[in-house]
């Protein structure tokens, strides 16, 4: 019983040593671990052997990147191109759904040229809605709005009609400019949240705002209440068919997958059998001896699948299997690792308001090191470390293991941070990982606090980030002063900009009403002078209708009659005695006196001559041989 317990420690010892060292020849295994005393860390580091021999690959994809951990010669490497980034979009239009994918290059009026040829819509009615920023123009670049991999947007059209064929559109495209009420029910914490989203929201977004009041994160969200149209998670609340105006849901925490594991044929347990069939052999778990705890680390070969699929082609899904494969392996208590890419990482760590800014930790593991159990088991899922970072860091991990997974994290951060975080992670090699890169966003470039190997401790690791945290807070409270004191500037610019529109307005309302006075008083001048015109060409017509003025010598009846006018001056002329009253109508009259405005009185007694038959004569109406008459102007 005794030598087999240690032929089975003997042989669990070799393969563990096999596994750091990389050699496959016995002999010269035992060689090299004896030269190290038995110390399985030290003899994986030793030059030319361990984990860099292992990992050095003759293929293209590994010369990409192995010149970071072995001492491969820089012809050898390849440059990894830079590809252009992507954006998914899918807009929607009353009842239709187009899905375009363009580059970050291009401009919002290219998207609404593309929309135009696909719903038929001129760009000129278009408005193009759901940027997060709000309306955008035109000219506006992708890339300076900072989208994330997948949007959604919507068209509207209020310049085009709605018929009748189109009036379930119209309804949709009133939905999307409708609040919905949502009241979610958070079951854990017994609390109900009535929340306004506009219809133009999608389900996605609703649930990052409910991982913000909760702390559950999205992926770990279970729902109940969504009804069967809504599901896709990119679907705007108006589309899901959730009820208007108001909608109950409720929100809990999805329960722990089961740690445990079914041992695969590759992680059975060794059995060794001795010669002698009659012997009872027990292996090592028999004297409660497991054997990740018996070297202190757990043998890579022994794991189910990878912490991250080679070659995956979206980044979220990625960090979705990474996730699961963590909580498998270490537990639910965990950092809340960011679902989605670096760029959305840095996007919401970095360019927020100062307030609500965050530093970055980046993750990335190795299931080739020697220390990535230890640090994931002890460090990443201590309480302590765990409720640090997710109350002061945005967590994103990678895997780093497959080559083509590290050249792939290699070109995100060359495209995203530039070659300086890009070669910081290229000086460590394969037995200094994992590696938590602490990063901090600057108003110019990103800034690497610090970077942490895997050989530490938790009060070492949880002093380093509060350390971090220190430069980052000092950093932050300049930001936020910087901001307020911009803010404050924009808020005196905006309000002297509201006053001297106030004012040119003022000025405005006044130029046009002496404008419009001046027009007014040309008008009425205009007016006048025609009427003085008329009234001049009346007179002059009248005094050349007029009978000659009869001499006092004629023989015939003469009535001689003096007129004073209101300014006091006398009128005198002499008529014939059968003139008509007419005559001296037009008379007075062709003087500038019309009787429609004057009236003709006699002194005594007081008669109104104008009120008398026009027909009748100066002796019928009793002026004669004279008379003093005065005007006096009608009321």
């Amino acid at each position: 019983m005794g030598f087999s317990l240690l032929l089975i420690l003997f042989l669990y010892f070799f393969s563990l040593s096999q596994a750091c060292t990389g050699i496959d020849n016995i002999a010269e295994a035992i060689t090299l671990l004896e030269l190290n005393n038995w110390d399985l860390v030290v003899s994986s580091l030793s030059p030319g052997f361990g984990l860099c021999s292992l990992t050095v690959d003759q293929s293209e994809a590994a010369d990409a990147v192995a010149g970071a951990f072995c001492p491969i010669s820089p012809s050898s490497r390849h440059i990894v191109e830079r590809q252009p980034r992507m954006l998914n979009f899918r807009v929607e239009y009353r009842q239709r759904s187009v899905e375009l994918v363009v580059e970050e290059s291009r401009t919002v009026g290219e998207i609404k040229q593309i929309l135009e040829t696909e719903l038929g819509v001129p760009v000129s009615k278009m408005q193009l809605k759901g940027w997060k920023s709000g309306d955008v123009s035109d000219s506006t670049v992708l890339r300076s709005l900072h989208l994330p991999k997948n949007n959604s947007l919507y068209v509207l059209t209020p310049d085009i009609a709605p018929t009748a064929s189109t009036s379930k559109n119209s309804a949709l495209e009133d939905s999307l400019n409708q609040n919905f009420l949502l009241v979610i029910s958070h079951r854990e914490a017994q609390k109900d949240y009535s929340l306004y989203f506009p219809g133009s929201r999608t389900i996605q977004e609703v649930k990052r705002n409910i991982s913000d009041l909760t702390n559950i994160p999205v992926r770990h969200q279970q729902w109940e209440g969504w009804p069967a149209s809504a599901s896709d998670d990119s679907m705007t609340l108006a589309v899901s068919g959730i009820s208007y105006p108001c909608h109950h849901l409720s929100v809990c925490q999805r329960s722990s997958p089961a740690n445990a594991q079914e041992p695969t044929e590759e992680c059975a347990d060794v059995h060794m059998i001795s010669d002698s069939e009659g012997d009872d052999f027990e292996d090592a778990s028999e004297f409660g001896v497991d054997d990740s705890e018996m070297f202190g680390v757990g043998s890579s070969s022994c794991r189910k699948s990878p912490m991250m699929p080679e070659n995956s082609e979206n980044e979220a899904d990625a960090l979705l299997h990474f996730t699961a494969e963590f909580s498998s392996r270490y537990g639910e208590t965990h950092p809340m690792f960011f679902i989605g890419s670096l760029e959305a990482a840095s996007q919401e760590a970095f360019y927020g308001k100062a307030r609500d800014r965050k530093l970055l930790a980046i993750y990335l593991h190795n299931d080739d090191s020697v220390l990535s159990n230890v640090f994931c088991s002890q460090m990443m899922c201590a309480d302590s470390i765990v409720s640090y970072l997710s109350q002061n860091f945005i967590t994103w991990a990678w895997d780093v293991t497959k080559e083509a997974n590290k050249a792939r994290l290699l070109t995100m951060c060359t495209r995203h941070f530039g070659s300086v975080v890009t070669q910081t992670i290229r000086t460590y090699k394969t037995d200094q990982f994992p590696l938590l890169l602490i990063v901090m966003g600057k108003r110019t470039s990103n800034e690497v606090l610090n970077v942490i190997q895997g050989n530490t401790t938790v009060d070492e690791l949880m002093m380093r980030l509060m350390g971090a945290m220190e430069i980052f807070t000092a950093q932050q409270q300049e930001d936020i002063k910087d901001e307020d004191e911009r803010e404050a500037r924009e808020m005196v610019k905006r309000e002297q900009d509201e006053a001297y529109r106030l004012s040119l307005e003022a000025d405005r309302k006044k130029r046009e009403a002496q404008e419009r006075e001046e027009a007014e008083q040309v008008r009425l001048e205009q007016i006048r002078k025609e009427q003085e015109e008329e009234k001049e060409a009346i007179r002059l017509s009248l005094e050349q209708a007029l009978p000659p003025e009869p001499d006092e010598e004629s023989g015939e009846q003469i009535s001689k009659l003096r007129i004073r006018t209101p300014s006091g001056e006398f009128l005198e002329r002499r008529f014939l005695g059968s003139c008509k009253l007419q005559v001296l109508f037009d008379f007075v009259a062709s003087k500038g006196y019309p009787s429609d405005e004057f009236k003709l009185l006699t002194t005594f007694p007081r008669r109104n001559i104008t009120q008398l038959d026009p027909g009748s004569t100066l002796l019928e109406a009793k002026l004669f041989p004279q008379e003093t008459l005065f005007l006096e102007a009608k009321e």
